[in-house]
């Protein structure tokens, strides 16, 4: 079996492949505070309420955007379970990084782009809902070439919050009126539909400047709130980045 894991600014996706498939998956806060010690305990407990035998473990895997919590994390994964994590560079990732400075482009992005490509073998633009939302572009070729970074749903939340004296903090979720009559509702529309706006208003230049008609892939935890209001995204992988991950290690597409 193969252990991946997808180290991300708010969480820790954690999931384990057997025989083609993924047996496991879970998330867990992150947090730079913790020790490889807490870390690999952490696995171990997950391991053990799931059933899966950490000795059946033959490799892992490790796409990370938190560079303190790398090797802390490659040291738990050494130390509770005894394998040598493989981590995700852009010379490795299968997708070819045709990008200003290929170093500085996260992980996880290169991840989410050689999983989706190995599936539409075509043009295509990844839409990754996470702390910040990513939007990057893969051409027919199956070259990275680039993308754009925007505030996430949550963060655009927590700014409204945190610089207005009156206004509460709103959850992110889908509002059930346009023109708010009180003001929760008020913000929860200006914070969906000004974040829908961002994301089609994006997609929608993304393709009139690549040309085509280009593949819309959606992944991470949010991007189930848009599918049925967005004009370009219908539906969503959850498991993308760890389906990455996997075939990365497996080196094909």
């Amino acid at each position: 079996m193969l252990l991946a894991i997808d180290i991300g600014n708010t969480n820790i996706v954690i999931g384990v492949f057997g025989d083609g498939v993924l047996k496991g998956h879970w998330r867990a806060s992150t947090d730079t505070a913790r020790t490889a010690d807490e870390y690999g305990l952490t696995l171990l407990g997950l391991f053990a309420a799931s059933g899966i035998d950490k000795g059946a473990l033959h490799g892992a895997i490790i796409a990370s955007v938190v560079p303190r919590l790398t090797g802390t994390i490659t040291e738990a994964v050494f130390e509770y379970l005894g394998l040598t994590a493989r981590m995700v560079m852009h010379q490795n990732c299968l997708v070819p990084v045709i990008t200003d400075d290929p170093e500085e482009v996260g992980a996880d992005r290169l991840v989410n782009a050689a999983a989706a490509y190995s599936v539409h073998r075509r043009s295509l633009i990844v839409v990754d809902f996470g702390t910040a939302v990513t939007f990057d572009f893969v051409t027919e070729k199956g070259e990275y070439a680039g993308g754009i970074i925007a505030p996430g749903i949550g963060i655009s939340s927590e700014a409204l919050f945190s610089r207005t004296a009156k206004l509460p903090m709103v959850e992110a979720a889908r509002p059930t009126v346009l023109i708010g009559k009180n003001t929760i509702d008020s913000m929860r529309s200006g914070i969906f539909y000004g974040f829908l706006g961002l994301v089609d208003g994006i997609i929608e230049r993304m393709i009139k400047e690549a040309g085509g008609s280009p593949a819309i892939v959606a992944t991470g935890g949010l991007a189930p709130l848009v599918i049925g209001e967005s004009k370009y995204i219908t539906e969503s992988d959850e498991f993308l980045t760890l389906k990455g991950l996997k075939i990365i290690y497996e080196g094909k597409m």
